[in-house]
C-alpha cells in the first residue's frame, strides 16, 4: 500500500519536470545553447525530484530499505513509461526517445532516470 501511495508523490514530480523542460527550451538555451542547457537541466531536475521528495516522503512515514528501494523502482519503471506513452502520443518515433538517454551528447536523462530511481532510499537514509 505504501507503493501505491508513493506513486502520489511521483505524481508531483510531473509537474517539476514540465516546468524543467519549459525552462530549458524558453530561458536556458537562447541564453547559452542546447550544449549547456541540456547538461545543467538534467541537473536541475534532479534537484527539484530530490526536493519533492524531501518535503513530501515523510508523508509515507518511515519505511524500511528494502521498502525505499521498492519505491524507487516503481518510480524508475513508471517513468520510463510516462516518457514514452507520451512521447508516443506526440508522435515522437522510438529512435528520437532512446536518444534521450544517449548521455554522450549532453542529454542527463539517463541520470535523472536512474535518481528518480535511488531518491527515496536516498532520502529515507538521510531522514533518519
Amino acid at each position: 500500500m505504501v507503493v501505491l501511495k508513493s506513486l502520489l508523490i511521483w505524481l508531483a514530480i510531473i509537474p517539476c519536470a514540465i516546468l524543467n523542460g519549459g525552462l530549458r527550451e524558453k530561458v536556458l538555451v537562447p541564453l547559452m545553447g542546447m550544449k549547456r542547457a541540456l547538461p545543467l537541466s538534467g541537473i536541475l531536475l534532479c534537484v527539484l525530484i530530490f526536493l519533492v521528495t524531501w518535503f513530501l516522503l515523510p508523508l509515507l512515514e518511515p519505511q524500511t530499505g528494502k521498502t525505499y528501494i521498492l519505491i524507487g523502482l516503481c518510480w524508475l519503471v513508471a517513468t520510463v513509461l510516462f516518457e514514452y506513452l507520451m512521447g508516443l502520443s506526440n508522435g515522437t518515433s522510438r529512435e528520437v526517445m532512446l536518444q534521450a538517454y544517449n548521455i554522450t551528447t549532453g542529454n542527463l536523462w539517463l541520470v535523472v532516470v536512474l535518481f528518480t530511481a535511488i531518491v527515496p532510499y536516498l532520502v529515507g537514509c538521510l531522514r533518519k
